[in-house]
């Protein structure tokens, strides 16, 4: 079955974005809201929030902030439960990169139960109410993963923060996979797309202060682009007319910089079986049925 589905910009209809107070999700905000979107920023600090939303273009009052923790599931149901208007858009952007095993409140790693755990019950518990796309911020470090769903929240391997970020990237990217076939199989218009924003200065690379810098920690203040032009494959992926389970990511330097355009992705999360099979565990793992 062709997929013929096609978009528009968000004019004076509502987009969620997580994470929009800074980096990529605030100039993502910045954009939408300029292009006629109701914005509603779903972060963990409100305050910030607010302050962001009264930055935004637009009449004033027409932005909105909500809490959101998406290392804290029941907060993720707290926040669906109080959407009761339709959404254009739901932009999956905040993320978390972590070197040491952490755990999130529900007890998974924190960067699978952020970047992809998190998601994956906002997105199912939003998804009645969306109407036409589910973006989702991946990244091109899914080449890297070897994501073990045996083991997806690092109790028997030994920590590799690196790759367990890899992992989670993957994740997003066989999620956005599954949900658009599932989509499809129902007869919606609803697409899902992922983006790849490239080598961004963000919040992502701070590290503590005496924290030894990695590779990237030294990459980034030299080769990193802006958030704004981190946030034009997101950009792409929300308003332009793609397929479903299109990759959109930069388009020069291996796209790591630069523009938008679709890319490719690793065979590894092109597997439909791997992504039938992670979306089953991800329902068990955040209790989605007894949410709902």
């Amino acid at each position: 079955m062709d997929d013929t589905r096609t978009g528009r910009a968000p004019t004076d209809e509502t987009v969620i974005i997580t994470g929009g107070t800074s980096g990529i999700g605030r100039a993502t905000a910045v954009a939408l809201a300029g292009a006629g979107a109701r914005i509603v920023l779903a972060v963990r600090n409100t305050e910030k929030g607010r302050a962001v939303a009264s930055t935004l273009p637009g009449t004033p009052g027409t932005h909105r902030v909500r809490a959101l923790d998406l290392a804290r599931l029941e907060t993720v149901e707290a926040f669906a439960a109080g959407i009761d208007e339709s959404i254009a858009i739901l932009v999956n952007n905040a993320g978390v990169e972590s070197k040491d095993l952490q755990r999130t409140a529900d007890g998974h790693e924190l960067q699978f139960g952020t970047n992809h755990l998190g998601h994956f019950l906002l997105t199912t518990l939003l998804l009645p109410h969306i109407t036409d796309r589910v973006v989702t911020v991946a990244s091109q470090a899914e080449r890297m993963a070897r994501l073990d769903l045996t083991d997806l929240d690092w109790y028997r391997r030994t920590y590799n923060g690196g790759r367990a970020y890899a992992d989670s990237k993957a994740a997003n990217l066989l999620f956005t996979s599954e949900l658009d076939r599932r989509l499809l199989a129902a007869g919606s218009r609803v697409r899902a797309l992922a983006a790849h924003p490239g080598l961004v200065k963000t919040a992502i690379y701070e590290r503590p202060a005496g924290a030894r810098p990695n590779l990237w920690d030294r990459l980034v203040p030299v080769l990193g682009q802006e958030p704004e032009d981190g946030a034009l494959p997101s950009l792409m992926a929300a308003t332009a007319d793609l397929p479903g389970d299109t990759f959109v990511g930069p388009q020069r330097m291996m796209h790591m910089r630069g523009g938008a355009e679709v890319i490719g992705r690793s065979k590894r999360v092109q597997d439909p079986d791997i992504a039938a099979r992670l979306w089953s565990i991800s329902e068990d793992m955040t209790a989605v049925d007894a949410r709902r």
